[in-house]
């Protein structure tokens, strides 16, 4: 344990389940790291890790800052919105000029230029992080997202290489760009996570509702599919919930979760930032729209015996259907990965992130809750071209698309036919038939704009904005 002041490599506010684990991880590379928390429960659930750590927890009314080595390094990680602003305010008469804040928790990236801008009069630094992998991701090796100052992220970069999980020996950690870059990473990132989820439930549904298979059935297909080019952790970590008892009931536990999901914003965030931006990103809005949809329970039961539909019932051969699904599935991550890559490519280029996207494919391949073997693809598709607009055009995986289309085609025709919600994988198919087609109905939505608010249009043969009196 180290004594004394001004000892400790780096300090953490918040002590929860993250920060921690994340404690831990950092003193388990050999960094001395002082916590602070309100609760003395988790005070002294981190000081008996000291016996064996450089490890100390400190409650608020203590001298933490003058624990830490100058210039300061602090991990924020609390709540994000008021309780960040909270910390912000109560450490500030603490620190010194040239100590650099780490908002390490799910912030709003704007949130963050204004927190960046606040500190900064006070001659501190503020890094941004997006931290990815749950609390064993943090304990064991997290993706970290970090952007803001450079000479800041210098100032830390050993302790993020060092903690951040590894493939293939490279720290899943790279700096992203000033400003906000790490927390509007990682909000795309969860957008992603937003719509493979949602991809997912729906071959759960399919397999499930439409071919009536029992848990143990969907855990082998699952399984099945981690082991081929879907392997990822979302599908890993399906697999075993369908496995899992609960200990009440001693049903499958998924059996017994009711059907709402509920959100923290982020995938709204995404939706609305890309809508600003003039991206699209469909997957990920229906995405975040169906668990809207789920939360409206009472609604949907009243709807299910009023309102008349196909039974849900695919007759096909499961094992025709579940091939199917697994290239849909493909097919759909691909598209949705396609989506929130352009998007970042547009945000960098509006917001000055300067974004390599490679080192964003190349961060996610580990500790993040979306890491997956498609990854490498992604990372070599950015490799062979920095300033691909859409990895769609990238000639490997629109191929992989291409070469799997029929079956999300088949898929959501079966879904339509028998009833099933496939608002994901319908969008997904949409997506990319409206990204191949060089021809688009817009040019009767230009007109209707012109003909009832003189909105004015372009020509097809000369140049210039027209406008029509369109009843004359």
């Amino acid at each position: 344990m180290t004594d004394g002041a001004g000892n400790y490599e780096i300090g953490m506010v918040g002590l929860g389940v993250i920060g921690q684990n994340l404690t831990l991880n950092i003193a388990d590379h050999g960094y001395s790291v002082v916590g602070l928390d309100r609760d003395p429960q988790k005070i002294a659930a981190l000081n008996a890790e000291s016996e064996k750590r450089s490890v100390r927890a400190v409650g608020q009314g203590d001298s933490f800052a003058g624990l830490l080595r100058k210039p300061r390094a602090i991990f924020i990680l609390v709540p994000a919105g008021p309780p960040v602003d909270a910390v912000i305010k109560e450490l500030l008469p603490s620190l010194d000029p040239g100590d650099i804040l780490i908002d390490a928790g799910n912030s709003y990236y704007k949130d963050t230029e204004l927190r960046q801008k606040s500190v900064a009069e006070k001659g501190i630094q503020l890094l941004g992080v997006g931290l990815s992998g749950g609390e064993t991701g943090a304990r064991y090796g997290p993706s970290l997202m970090p952007g803001g100052p450079l000479e800041a992220y210098e100032r830390v970069r050993p302790i993020f290489e060092a903690v951040a999980a590894k493939v293939n020996g490279d720290p899943c950690v790279a700096y992203l760009g000033p400003g906000s870059a790490g927390h509007y990473v990682k909000m795309v990132h969860n957008g992603l996570e937003y719509g493979w989820m949602e991809l997912i439930a729906e071959c759960y549904d399919l397999l499930e509702r439409g071919l009536g298979l029992s848990d143990q059935q969907i855990e082998s297909v699952f399984e099945d599919w981690e082991r081929s080019e879907l392997s990822s952790y979302l599908i890993e970590i399906t697999a075993n919930i369908f496995g899992k008892i609960d200990q009440r009931t001693g049903k499958l536990l998924v059996d017994v979760i009711l059907d709402e999901a509920r959100q923290k914003g982020t995938g709204k965030w995404v939706a609305q930032d890309a809508m600003d931006l003039q991206v699209p990103v469909p997957t990920i809005d229906i995405a975040v729209s169906s668990r809207d949809l789920s939360r409206y329970k009472d609604d949907r039961e009243r709807a299910c015996r009023d309102l008349s539909g196909p039974d849900r019932k695919v007759r096909n051969p499961a094992g025709q259907v579940i091939d199917q699904a697994k290239n849909a599935l493909y097919a759909g991550m691909i598209i949705t990965f396609a989506q929130g890559m352009a998007l970042l490519g547009a945000a960098s280029a509006a917001y000055g992130y300067h974004l390599d996207l490679e080192a964003v494919a190349r961060i996610w391949r580990g500790g993040c809750i979306i890491r997956a073997a498609l990854l490498e693809k992604i990372r070599s598709a950015y490799q062979k071209n920095p300033v691909l607009s859409n990895l769609l055009l990238d000639p490997a995986l629109g191929e992989e698309v291409v070469s799997r289309q029929e079956d999300l085609r088949g898929l959501v025709a079966t879904a339509a036919q028998t009833g099933l919600p496939f608002a994901g994988m319908m969008a997904s198919l949409a997506y990319y038939d409206g990204l191949r087609s060089d021809w688009l109905p817009a040019n009767l939505i230009q007109a209707q704009r012109d003909y009832f608010g003189a909105h004015t249009y372009e020509r097809v043969d000369d140049k210039g904005v027209f406008h029509t009196h369109w009843e004359e």
